[in-house]
């Protein structure tokens, strides 16, 4: 199957300090791929290298053949993002947000109207197309950031911690609409997450990350197996342990950072 995700070789310095040390993967087109680790492993880190916000200190990554150290308009162009806090315009209409992240991404003028109401009906909010972004619930955020992440046509959809801080009902709804978007137009869905069971329901393929690098990959049952576990959750334990992190450098509050300055774009 054809990777649309190549990642050789990957190092992050910050100082004497190595985020990511020698990470590769691949991502094959279509699938829904995790990628977990604990506070400070690197992930957030090198997810920030894949979509432009960060530049490498050595390594080669591929986004559907772009560079985004050397072709960030072209690798953004492949992709698009929800990061982990919101980052829509809360004095802005649902409409207003969605109209404004169609001119940045240069949606065609003829297709932009049209585009923005089969998303906001795709994720059942276009009857609310007029109500400011601050009258919405956590779950109606992120279903907006959702079709706004898809307003350009990507091939690739990046999701930092999608459904953080929503009740169980709404984070089913959020994956609801995940899968279908995945099954129906075979976009490649990138996405961490706390919620282990969301990975071991969700993914084909998952890789685990610790002190900057990948200690495994392989399909849920394939790291169920490996590690003599019943459940992703206990199997991702035994690979990372079990004592609490702290953030590394360059961590989530960068990534924050540059959630409120790309939606600004």
């Amino acid at each position: 199957m054809e990777n649309i995700i190549e990642v050789k070789n990957l190092i992050k310095k910050f100082g004497d300090f190595t985020a990511v040390d020698d990470v590769s993967f691949d991502v094959p087109r279509g699938e829904i791929f995790a990628f977990l680790g604990p506070n400070g492993a690197g992930k957030t880190t090198t997810i920030k290298m894949l979509t432009t916000l960060l530049p490498p200190t050595a390594g080669e990554i591929s986004l559907d053949g772009k560079n985004p150290a050397h072709d960030q308009n072209g690798a953004r162009s492949t992709f698009g993002i929800v990061f982990q806090d919101p980052s829509l315009d809360d004095e802005l209409t649902a409409l207003e947000n969605m109209e404004f992240h169609a001119v940045l991404y240069k949606v065609p003028k003829e297709a932009r109207a049209k585009r923005i109401e089969d998303l906001m009906n795709f994720v059942e909010l276009w009857d609310r197309r007029n109500d400011f972004v601050k009258a919405f619930s956590g779950g109606m955020k992120r279903r907006l950031e959702i079709a706004r992440g898809l307003l350009h046509h990507p091939k690739i959809l990046f999701l930092d911690e999608p459904t953080t801080g929503l009740d169980p009902q709404t984070r089913n709804h959020v994956w609801s609409y995940i899968e279908n978007l995945n099954k129906t137009e075979g976009i490649t869905v990138f996405f961490t997450t706390h919620y282990i069971e969301e990975a071991e329901k969700a993914a084909s393929h998952v890789a685990i990350m610790d002190h900057g690098k990948i200690v495994a990959q392989g399909s849920p049952d394939e790291l169920k197996q490996r590690t003599g576990e019943a459940t992703l959750e206990n199997a991702f334990i035994k690979l990372t342990g079990i004592d609490l992190r702290k953030d590394s450098a360059g961590g989530n509050d960068h990534m924050r950072a540059h959630a409120k300055a790309w939606g600004r774009r």
